[in-house]
């Protein structure tokens, strides 16, 4: 059984991770909390967990430095990254210091299960090869890892582009686009398009939080030409339309 440690600074988002995943049927207990790389410190000292969900920016110390210092201890809990940030350069540094994997703010019913479910099935892979020379789980180093990250820094500078395609962005990193496409949902379980989706749906609640803009100005700015499209496709993301979601920033 996996023990799991929670570490996020904003508690609504914590204790829903908390107590909204069934971590049971994951064969998973969550043995602790903490509220900044600082707690989480002290929690897995005083818990060992295998498992350690965080964000990255967080006050007092943030998961990254929170990463550093459990490596340099020699700590090798294996670690899902979950990150808000517009640059990827925070997620590379994650996966540098042997983060299994990362899901983007904000996330859907299921997809966290979903990470650990794939972390799951690399464990029995990597217990099946006797002797492995690490226990960390981190996305292959090379092109691979390179390509996907270069991917989502192309889509972080580009998501406003309505016109935007896979084949775009593939033939941005000169690869095929069949290549591209099974490399990324390899490494990330999201399809090119899905994560666009998603990144484009974050930038836009950003936005609906200055209530100067109105939906439409949005929707327009992160790539949709549709507006009633955007609207839907919002909605299905976070729960409300994007007025109403304007409105609970007021």
């Amino acid at each position: 059984m996996l023990k799991v440690l929670v570490v996020e600074d904003e508690e609504m988002i914590r204790k829903g991770i908390v107590l909204a995943v069934d971590w049971a049927a994951l064969d998973c207990v969550v043995v602790g909390e903490a509220a900044n790389g600082e707690e989480a410190l002290a929690a897995v000292e005083r818990y060992a967990p295998s498992l350690i969900i965080t964000d990255l920016k967080m006050p007092k110390m943030d998961g990254i430095e929170m990463l550093r210092q459990l490596r340099e201890r020699g700590n090798h809990a294996y670690v899902i990254i979950l990150t808000a940030y517009d640059s990827f350069s925070y997620a590379q540094s994650a996966l540098r210091l042997g983060a299994v994997d990362f899901l983007l703010k904000p996330f859907h019913d299921g997809e966290l299960e979903q990470a650990v479910q794939a972390l799951r099935k690399r464990m029995e892979l990597q217990e099946g090869e006797k002797g492995a020379a690490a226990p960390i789980l981190g996305l292959k180093k090379g092109d691979k890892s390179k390509y996907v990250l270069q991917a989502m820094d192309y889509i972080g500078s580009h998501y406003s582009d309505p016109n935007i395609t896979v084949g775009e962005i593939a033939q941005h990193l000169g690869l095929s686009e069949g290549h591209l496409s099974h490399t990324f949902k390899k490494e990330t379980d999201y399809t090119l398009l899905n994560y666009l989706t998603r990144y484009r749906i974050h930038k836009a609640m950003e936005l609906l939080r200055d209530c100067r803009l109105k939906v439409y100005e949005v929707a327009e700015q992160v790539g949709y030409k549709d507006i009633t499209y955007f609207s839907a496709t919002f909605k299905k993301m976070v729960g409300m339309s994007p007025s109403e979601y304007q409105d609970t920033s007021i």
